[in-house]
């Protein structure tokens, strides 16, 4: 089923071979010694745990051509599992902390994406993202200087840790991208409470909310959600591997369809969480037991839901309605 991915941490797809990699053609010392050491790591209690290694993984990136070569083995992977248009966000704070420069992220990734699409045909677009857990006043400078660099931004996120961190806070940084013409969306109703949702909503203006599966526990939201038609780019796999819930089976994506939220699929930070696009939407149908509607309306949202030219979102409807005939 072709899908567009469109909540996807491109730092977050560094396998850990590709860690061991990138750390000895750049001359850096790993904490774990090998990749089984590595891989022992990758058992987390809930999103710190996460982020942990994650920033600390990030360190092996040093190099345009790390970030995309990096890029295009997501590229490959995704293209393989259905995906058709990724919107990937990138974290340019977490690599400015350690000397690496904007247009060094940024181009990389841009590189990587840029030959996914002309040798896989897969379209994309960056999102910059805000690190919540960071100084204010360094979320506008890393959007300043991203744009600065030239190279095409589709939009502005909101990531890292959520508790403590309410989205309205950001709310100058938001109406700068909007300014510049960026598209706007934030994580929200993770581990965070519904009233993160509404002001991501309201303060920030955003159209999309990543994650969001706990915009169930407040009927007022959900309604909002439903009759404004927010999209909410929901991880399966991510929300059971950092605690949110127990099981698959215990996921409420599910109730989210049911309730009329317009819901994709996607895989968060898939190199962790040992499951991407195609990945999750398939042990999600196993778990929850998705009909064959339920499968084709997700993968329908994700194209709708993106930020793709026209075009492109008609050239992605075509390419579904064939895999749904009789003949596809």
């Amino acid at each position: 089923m072709p899908l567009a991915e469109l909540h996807l941490h491109i730092e977050g797809t560094l396998e850990p071979e590709t860690i061991v990699e990138f750390a000895g053609r750049n001359a850096l010392r790993l904490p774990d010694k090998d990749i089984d050491a590595l891989r022992a790591r990758y058992e987390f209690t809930d999103l710190q745990s996460f982020l942990d290694l994650y920033y600390e993984n990030m360190a092996t990136l040093r190099t345009r051509a790390d970030f995309a070569e990096m890029t295009w083995r997501y590229a490959v992977t995704a293209a393989s599992q259905g995906v058709r248009h990724a919107e990937v966000f990138v974290d340019p704070q977490a690599h400015s902390a350690r000397g690496i420069p904007a247009a060094v992220v940024l181009g990389g990734v841009a590189d990587g994406l840029a030959r996914a699409e002309a040798e896989l045909g897969l379209t994309s677009g960056i999102l910059v993202c805000v690190l919540r857990d960071r100084p204010i006043e360094e979320g506008r400078r890393m959007l300043d200087e991203a744009l600065a660099t030239g190279i095409p931004i589709l939009g502005i996120g909101l990531d890292s840790a959520e508790v403590g961190h309410p989205p309205g806070q950001f709310a100058p940084i938001f109406a700068a991208a909007r300014e510049a013409g960026l598209h706007c969306v934030a994580h929200a109703g993770e581990e965070g409470p519904p009233a993160y949702i509404w002001e991501a909503l309201d303060v920030l203006g955003v159209e999309r909310i990543d994650h969001g599966v706990r915009c169930l526990e407040d009927a007022a939201l959900v309604a909002r959600l439903v009759a404004d038609a927010i999209p909410l780019t929901v991880c399966p796999v991510s929300n059971v591997r950092l605690r949110v819930v127990d099981t698959l089976a215990d996921h409420p994506l599910r109730r989210m369809l049911d309730a009329g939220l317009r819901v994709t699929v996607n895989s968060d930070d898939p190199a962790y969480f040992g499951g991407y696009a195609g990945d999750n939407l398939e042990r999600s149908r196993a778990a929850l037991g998705l009909t064959d509607g339920q499968v084709r309306l997700l993968a329908a949202n994700s194209v709708e839901a993106s930020f793709a030219p026209e075009a492109r979102k008609a050239q992605l409807r075509a390419e579904l309605a064939e895999a749904a005939s009789p003949r596809g």
